[in-house]
């Protein structure tokens, strides 16, 4: 339970402090934004309470917020997010989880988890660039940046989360 608590201590400070530093800054062709922070909340173990995790969702995107002077646009979405979090584990997977184990490669098979990860991100951008536009007056343009920024920010979840799974194989 420590190890856990520490483990997801690191991810919100790290993603964060990545997001407000980095990630903020990088926008390909000016539609398409990695929003790497979403990690801590799809890496919280499975056995978290909805609440809770609805409230971490809301702690990561207000702190996003704070740091970008954006007005509650992250605290919003990634609370959204935290939201469906629990449904998409259920509906997407198959396996059945240990309660304490977090969503991985490992734990939720490949297929399962990149489902997870697909989904829970497009969820997360739409509620985000749709707040962030707060407009429908150009759909295409809106269209075109979600699934730009969710294709960025998939791929590199992905990749992060096999950089974990060789990691964890290698401690084996």
């Amino acid at each position: 339970m420590l190890n856990n608590t520490i483990r997801n201590s690191i991810y919100f400070i790290v993603f964060v402090v990545l997001q407000v530093l980095l990630f903020n800054q990088i926008s390909f062709f000016k539609v398409a934004t990695p929003f790497l922070y979403i990690y801590f909340i799809l890496k919280l173990p499975e056995g978290t309470s909805r609440s809770l995790v609805v409230f971490y969702g809301f702690l990561t995107g207000l702190s996003i917020d704070i740091f970008s002077n954006t007005p509650g646009m992250h605290a919003a979405a990634a609370t959204f997010a935290g939201l469906v979090r629990y449904p998409l584990i259920k509906r997407l997977t198959t396996k059945d989880m240990v309660e304490t184990a977090a969503p991985s490669f490992y734990s939720m098979g490949a297929g399962g988890y990149t489902r997870y990860v697909v989904f829970f991100v497009l969820l997360h951008h739409a509620a985000l660039l749709l707040i962030e536009s707060f407009t429908l007056f150009d759909p295409l343009y809106l269209i075109i940046r979600i699934l730009a920024s969710s294709a960025l920010t998939i791929i590199l979840l992905l990749a992060i989360e096999g950089f974990n799974y060789e990691v964890l194989k290698s401690e084996e």
